[in-house]
């Protein structure tokens, strides 16, 4: 769920339905993207959404509970990706390998891990995902971004705490 001052988006529909979410509120623009969940004898389809925020010149996804590689369609409802905060555990969600090829489909500048249940499935991730992305531990836990500071070659970066 992503919260924005007074709405409360959810990923999934209540009813059994498609969500579907476009939103403005002052300088930001959100949409979501449906994807599908694996549960206990099946999938439900349509039971997460991949948010995407547009703000202060940037792109920003988040991939919620995401549980599949992407499809063309999806890729194209996304559009262009500046960053991307992608789950990481490996078990919950996604595989860590098959998660580290969305974030090729996606092609971000920048890649921020959550869902991290320990430090060691952090570290299989970055070390995975070294081959592709450059590696960036932050000493604080919070980060600035900007259009103008987007590296050239796409990073992942690690707040402090983890």
């Amino acid at each position: 769920m992503v919260h924005i001052s007074k709405y409360v988006l959810r990923g999934w529909d209540t009813t059994g339905g498609v969500a579907s979410h476009r939103r403005e509120y002052r300088d930001v623009r959100i949409h979501n993207v449906p994807t599908n969940v694996r549960e206990l004898g099946g999938t439900r389809y349509n039971g997460n959404s991949i948010f995407v925020l547009e703000m202060a010149d940037l792109c920003i996804a988040h991939l919620g509970h995401l549980h599949h590689t992407l499809t063309p369609t999806h890729l194209a409802e996304l559009g262009a990706i500046d960053v991307v905060l992608v789950p990481v555990d490996g078990t919950f969600t996604l595989n860590q390998e098959e998660m580290i090829e969305v974030l090729q489909q996606i092609r971000p500048k920048i890649v921020i891990p959550m869902h991290i249940f320990s430090q060691a499935s952090l570290e299989k991730f970055l070390t995975r995902a070294g081959g592709f992305f450059a590696v960036r531990r932050e000493t604080g836990r919070a980060v600035v971004l900007s259009r103008g500071d987007l590296p050239q070659i796409p990073e992942i970066i690690v707040p402090a705490g983890r």
